[in-house]
């Protein structure tokens, strides 16, 4: 399933960022890729370490812990810090699939259950950068609004197909979700969206809203492993 959350981001946070990366100095992206992944990888990314990329990286995941939309769809249990990429002059990165298990800066372990892509520029300022997500229907091409995120299965082949003009800049991360599995995760979506729709025609205090709400939870505890 592929989760678009628009606008986690306002336009004025856009413009504070856009204007912080504009004097950012970038690395070669290869330095964080895998080795199967760095022979298809051309871009750039803010060091990890710097300080710009650790105060966007904490703002970001603020934004993240606050959003109804994004906890509902992911039921994060931990989240990959994010990180920051940029391409142009025909970069690109050719078709991958993310690590299964990656290692958080305090060396606990993730298992990559979801990827994400935040996009920080606007889909005009640039030519190409397509993130190109393959599914059981055919590939989708995904190029969103500057501040809007979109989700997506790790386990998916994707890519991003070079940028030929302008300047494409990301924002990017992983989740472990409580709920492991691509098909419960949007079961227990599609119900929790069904109802918040009905909690706002009926009343929270509906009977039917009631059961419904109670079906979501013990399906969650059944479903969830949080450790």
């Amino acid at each position: 399933m592929l989760t678009e959350i628009p606008a986690l981001l306002s336009e004025n946070e856009i413009i504070a960022i856009r204007e912080r990366l504009a004097t950012a100095e970038w690395v070669d992206g290869r330095q964080t890729a895998g080795s199967q992944a760095r022979q298809v990888k051309r871009n750039l990314q803010l060091d990890d370490d710097s300080v710009l990329a650790k105060e966007l990286r904490d703002f970001i995941l603020r934004k993240l812990g606050s959003h109804p939309t994004f906890l509902s769809a992911a039921l994060p249990c931990s989240i990959f810090p994010p990180r920051f990429n940029c391409y142009e002059h025909s970069g690109a990165y050719g078709l991958h699939v993310d690590n299964a298990i990656m290692t958080l800066p305090d060396q606990r372990l993730l298992r990559s259950d979801i990827s994400a892509t935040l996009f920080l520029s606007a889909p005009e300022s640039y030519d190409g950068g397509e993130l190109m997500i393959e599914g059981s229907f055919g590939a989708q091409s995904v190029k969103l609004d500057a501040g809007s995120l979109i989700l997506y299965p790790s386990s998916s082949l994707h890519e991003v197909r070079p940028v030929t003009n302008g300047r494409r800049q990301a924002a990017f991360f992983w989740v472990q979700s409580m709920v492991r599995e691509t098909h419960q995760r949007e079961q227990l979506f599609e119900l929790d969206q069904a109802i918040q729709v009905l909690s706002v025609d009926r009343g929270a205090d509906d009977h039917e809203v009631r059961r419904l709400s109670a079906l979501y939870h013990n399906l969650l505890r059944s479903w969830s492993v949080t450790a």
